[in-house]
């Protein structure tokens, strides 16, 4: 059976750029979490970050009989039935709502008399431990997402291959552009919390359109690109 027909090949790139919009979203919080590490490890974990989401997706892929069960009501709560991507939604939602909210908190609490204090360093497991809990529930809305839109294991795989490539090749770029900019960092800090909200009233039953999101995400991103050229002293 011939895999690249033209069919296939529109659900390839189709696919692989839903991935890769799909995926901001796991590079803005890798970022965030890197930032926490010696900047001898911050590369190495950024990389090793986005290998696991790779790897936890196609494997994923690879368990379709398992994944399709996730979406088996297991019990209902007041009215609302929960089924096993519920309770994976559910719980990432809340905890990039409670990192959201604890990095906020740091980084406006955490100045003293003489400036900022200093700023406290985390461990590459640590840092992996966050990221692969979150790469859990990035990695199950995407396999579900290609599960709808393409019949081929093959032209998923290579989909998630494709847009893992692109994002490692951009990863670094958003990372130092988040830390060069402080206030970047909190509108990036405030996105998580917006995704928290929207995967846990996804864990909930309530479909938000994701396009919604990414509207106020780019609109508040441009508000910010303009404030950081007013704030740009005039060259002369």
């Amino acid at each position: 059976m011939e895999i690249f027909t033209p069919e296939n090949l529109i659900a390839l790139v189709t696919l692989t750029s839903l991935e890769i919009i799909l995926g901001i979203d796991n590079i803005v919080f890798i970022a965030i979490v890197v930032q926490k590490l010696p900047k001898s490890q911050q590369a190495k974990a950024r990389q090793m970050g986005l290998m696991l989401a790779m790897v936890m997706r196609i494997l994923l892929l690879l368990s379709l009989s398992w994944v399709m069960k996730l979406t088996t009501p297991l019990f209902t709560v007041l009215g609302v039935e929960l089924t096993g991507r519920s309770l994976i939604l559910l719980g990432g939602g809340l905890f990039l709502l409670a990192k959201s909210v604890y990095e906020i908190h740091d980084k406006i609490e955490g100045h003293g008399e003489h400036g900022l204090k200093e700023k406290p360093v985390t461990t590459m497991r640590s840092a992996l431990f966050q990221i692969i809990m979150l790469d859990l529930i990035f990695s199950l809305d995407s396999v579900i997402t290609a599960i709808g839109m393409a019949n081929e294991i093959a032209i998923m795989v290579l989909a998630v291959v494709i847009a893992m490539g692109v994002m490692l090749a951009f990863a670094r770029h958003i990372s130092d552009f988040i830390e060069r900019h402080p206030t970047m960092k909190m509108l990036a800090l405030s996105f998580l919390i917006l995704i928290g909200v929207m995967l846990m009233v996804e864990g909930l039953g309530k479909h938000i359109e994701k396009g919604y999101i990414y509207f106020a995400m780019a609109f508040a991103l441009a508000v910010e690109m303009l404030n950081m050229r007013l704030r740009k002293p005039a060259a002369k």
